[in-house]
């Protein structure tokens, strides 16, 4: 419920303006990242599964505070009820209520479909860090719904815990949004494509409230995130995010 969020700073620069643009760039997509994350977060959204003969709708509910902790549990339909999925810093636990067992996910199946959508695990427990995981580059702008962006490219660090080979990102120059996100495998060859669109303001912030994800290779597949309520900063202690919680969290 990989997910992703930011704001900009820049000043005109001339002379200087090949390493002031290496630095802003670093600097917008952490803005952005803190603008869909806040300190805390607390959202309640619909994710709906589209397929050309069918199509699925899960609602659920999210929390995380800061980078490293995270809870998401599915509400709708009746047979996903109380499932959980917990992130603490790198590692991810799964609670399924219906055999009663916590399954901890490892790191080879972050790639993997979350709940045969078409965002991987990480996509949804952001296990990496774009911000901490990423060098970061501008390479262009452009305009999306009538906003400017600038085209950010997000290369893995060496050793980074990380699942994409390359990720270009679309951040609005004013408010921070982050618009656009194509995500590449090791190859270079261009994977899922995530918009975001609807933007409103949802606890006290101004963010896209739709995001879809589309399987390049599958252009008639979706997945629709839809947030219906946020929150921001309010106070949760890093004591919710644990196993025990995980099972009892309503």
């Amino acid at each position: 419920m990989k997910h992703y969020h930011w704001l900009f700073f820049f000043l005109p620069m001339i002379i200087l303006q090949i390493p002031v643009y290496a630095q802003d760039a670093t600097e917008i997509v952490r803005r952005a990242d803190e603008k869909m994350r806040g300190l805390t977060s607390y959202v309640e959204m619909t994710m709906e599964v589209v397929r050309p003969d069918w199509s699925r709708k899960t609602t659920m509910k999210s929390w995380s505070k800061g980078t490293d902790l995270a809870l998401i549990l599915l509400t709708e339909p009746a047979r996903d009820k109380g499932t959980a999925f917990l992130k603490r810093k790198t590692e991810v636990w799964n609670w399924l209520p219906s055999v009663e067992q916590v399954i901890k996910i490892p790191p080879s199946m972050m790639m993997q479909s979350w709940m045969g959508s078409d965002f991987t695990n990480d996509d949804l427990v952001k296990q990496s860090s774009i911000v901490v995981d990423y060098t970061h580059k501008i390479v262009g702008d452009s305009t999306i719904e009538g906003r400017s962006c600038y085209k950010i490219e997000l290369i893995p660090k060496p050793d980074a815990p990380v699942v994409w080979g390359k990720v270009l990102l679309w951040v609005s120059e004013e408010d921070y949004l982050e618009l656009r996100v194509e995500f590449f495998d090791e190859d270079d060859e261009l994977v899922n494509v995530m918009t975001a669109l609807s933007v409103k303001m949802m606890g006290g912030r101004l963010i896209p409230s739709v995001l879809t994800m589309i399987p390049v290779d599958k252009p008639e597949h979706r997945t629709v995130l839809t947030y219906h309520h946020a929150e921001f900063d309010k106070k949760i202690k890093d004591s919710f995010f644990s196993e025990q919680n995980m099972k009892r969290v309503r």
